[in-house]
């Protein structure tokens, strides 16, 4: 009976095993990638490999699979320029929580500002009340003539800052007012005029609440446009920002009060589509893609045909999951097949 029965030791021991394992595959996936591509053994190059095997930066390793699936080697310049988008985002988010606690020291500053404004205004009065008290009185003598002296001179101070006060309140307000036109701009990418992707996060939490309160229909969508390193590497990057544009305009004109779209980083879009089907979303897609794919481009600096530039995208029900983050993930693993099925095509998560 005791040769049947499985020790503490030996259950821990398969743990750390099965752990030990799990570290091997690992190290084993990093020390591959920098080998096959040639790559240095740098910090930032550990740290990137480290991110998209071990799990902790998905969006690179589906960046580095998709461009291992085309049959490319990851270089180290194209490492680097992902590596460099990702830390701006991050970036990005760091300055938007100091904006956030900016706001709520604003916030506290102005009501603290605008009670003592008031409570000086207050005591200002009923001093200057007192004040005009003490000199009706008939021979005050020189003890009441001396407090009336002082209670002139706290007066005229409790003036001054009350002015002081004001002058802090319109400060203040003028803070605001550029705080909030830096957020505007913060939510705004500069090459499409689109919303970026902090902003639509925001906009998705927001339809996200609302749809699933009125039960409506919610779908989210990714978008990437097809071969767009080749049109960086051919024509330059100012052809590329071009055509970043284009697509973005084409991605807006389906766009409504229901139907969002923003740039999500480098060729990447994203979509909301709001009382819609997933079906009827994707058939929105599909159109402003054979819209754009029907183009023929030319590069008007050097008159040189860019040709045929298409995108390829990837759908998903909001609440076919369960939250709007796992819902993105399903849209960007639906584009991934899309990529993979040939691009220049739409498909269902």
């Amino acid at each position: 009976m005791l040769g049947l029965r499985t020790k503490p030791s030996d259950s821990k021991s398969t743990k750390s095993d099965v752990m030990k394992q799990a570290r091997r595959q690992v190290l084993d996936a990093i020390c591959d990638f920098l080998l096959d591509n040639d790559l240095a053994i740098t910090p930032d190059n550990l740290l990137a490999a480290h991110g998209a095997f071990a799990g902790g930066n998905p969006g690179l390793a589906r960046q580095i699979a998709a461009r291992q699936q085309s049959g490319a080697r990851v270089e180290q310049d194209w490492l680097d320029e992902v590596t460099a988008n990702q830390a701006t985002e991050r970036k990005d988010v760091a300055i938007e929580r100091l904006i956030g606690k900016l706001e709520q020291n604003l916030d506290a500053f102005t009501k603290s500002s605008k009670a003592a404004h008031r409570a000086s205004s207050d005591y200002s009065t009923k001093l200057e009340a007192h004040v005009v008290e003490l000199e009706q009185v008939e021979d005050t003598g020189q003890i009441i003539t001396g407090l009336a002296d002082l209670a002139k001179a706290m007066a005229e101070r409790t003036r001054q800052v009350e002015q002081e006060m004001r002058k802090s309140e319109e400060e203040a307000k003028s803070l605001r007012r550029h705080l909030d036109r830096a957020k505007r701009d913060a939510e705004v990418d500069h090459l499409t005029g689109l919303p970026n992707r902090r902003a639509f996060e925001a906009l998705l939490d927001k339809h996200y609440r609302e749809a699933q309160a009125e039960v409506d229909s919610l779908s989210v969508a990714f978008c990437d446009i097809d071969h767009f390193k080749k049109v960086n590497d051919t024509h330059g990057h100012d052809a590329g920002d071009r055509v970043i544009k284009l697509i973005g305009e084409a991605l807006a004109r389906i766009s409504n009060d229901n139907c969002h779209v923003a740039r999500h980083g480098g060729e990447e879009f994203v979509m909301l589509f709001r009382g819609l089907t997933t079906q009827e979303a994707k058939q929105r897609l599909d159109e402003a893609r054979e819209e754009m794919a029907a183009r023929k481009l030319i590069n008007r600096r050097t008159d040189e045909p860019i040709g045929q530039i298409t995108f390829s995208g990837g759908v998903a029900n909001v609440f076919g999951y369960e939250n709007p983050r796992a819902a993105l993930k399903a849209a960007d693993e639906a584009l991934y097949k899309a990529k993979q099925g040939g691009r220049n095509q739409v498909h269902l998560a």
